[in-house]
């Protein structure tokens, strides 16, 4: 008996693609909302501090509330922060101080190759044809929408930081799965990403000095395409949406989905990130970024169409012991 799409497994599918979705477009609008405020005289990497000691601020309710998930997984908790925070910002702000930004950005997003690699050959676990196919037309939509022959220059460390960045996100969604089969028992999703900023915010310290930085910035004005923004609103843009929201959705979305096809979908955060920049700080879109726009969306429709969803292999195998039992009483 085959599961339809109006079934359980259909509507979880659904909220998971809608929570990969909005994932994508929380993030995607991160750098649209920084880039004023580091023309306004920010550092780059005390934006990202305050990004993530701003979210870690928002989620320490949820911190207190799950501060049993320090005893019992204290390396989940640390491999968050470690990667999927920290390593992810600080690697790819690494890498822009060396290579240019569409190239940093397709290294970076070829994550979700590598989440296949990881789940083909280290977890053991099949991968389907579609999923695969998905990822290569991701990379090359991703290719046009940054536009990497526009900057092609060879530096070793700044290619290396970028893949690192790649290699931290492919952390980030791993670890988002982590304990997704577990029931009751999984590690609640908030304590998590609670935790991971926390840990992310204290490493990012180290690395940003925020002691060093012009606060005065955050009491004026950025300009935003022509106009001004106050620079505060800006930062509570960052704070509250383009990172709590974003990795709340996002790591929900890796649970409902699996992680092959929430890093295929989150292909997306750079289309829309060169959308919100053309409309939002006039940064015009050319012919080819616009048809890799469309690649990156078909890339990520094939992924998730041809992957069942996690919920849908339960009624799968009750259909098949099913099946066997009828055999059974007929031959008896």
């Amino acid at each position: 008996m085959r599961t339809s799409e109006s079934g359980p497994g259909g509507r979880g599918k659904g909220v998971g693609l809608g929570l990969a979705l909005g994932s994508a477009l929380a993030f995607g609008g991160s750098g649209v909302a920084a880039k004023p405020l580091i023309e306004a005289g920010l550092d780059p990497l005390h934006v990202v501090w305050l990004r993530v000691a701003g979210g870690a601020a928002v989620m320490l309710p949820f911190a207190v509330r799950h501060r049993a998930l320090l005893r019992r997984r204290p390396g989940l908790l640390a491999g968050f922060g470690l990667l999927a925070v920290a390593g992810v910002q600080a690697c790819y702000f690494a890498a822009l101080s060396r290579i240019p930004v569409g190239v940093a950005l397709l290294i970076e997003y070829l994550a979700p190759a590598l989440v296949l690699g990881w789940v083909r050959f280290v977890q053991r676990r099949p991968v389907t044809r579609a999923a695969a196919l998905g990822v290569v037309l991701a990379a090359a939509g991703l290719a046009c929408v940054v536009e990497v022959w526009s900057g092609l220059s060879f530096d070793a460390l700044g290619l290396l930081l970028a893949l690192g960045a790649a290699c931290c996100q492919v952390g980030y969604f791993v670890l988002s799965d982590q304990g997704s089969d577990a029931g009751a028992e999984a590690p609640d999703p908030l304590g998590v990403i609670a935790y991971g900023l926390l840990a992310g915010a204290v490493v990012l310290t180290a690395v940003a000095r925020p002691w060093t930085m012009d606060w005065t910035v955050l009491t004026g004005s950025a300009r935003m395409n022509g106009g001004t923004v106050p620079a505060i609103a800006l930062l509570v843009w960052i704070v509250l949406v383009a990172t709590v929201v974003a990795y709340i959705t996002g790591v929900l979305s890796v649970r409902r989905l699996s992680p092959p096809v929430a890093g295929v979908v989150a292909c997306l955060e750079a289309v829309v990130a060169t959308v919100l920049a053309w409309v939002l700080l006039g940064e015009h879109l050319s012919l080819p970024q616009l048809a890799g726009g469309a690649v990156v969306l078909v890339g990520a429709f094939i992924a998730q169409s041809s992957t069942p969803a996690r919920d849908m292999a339960e009624p799968a195998a009750g259909s098949a012991a099913e099946r066997e039992l009828a055999v059974r009483r007929t031959a008896a």
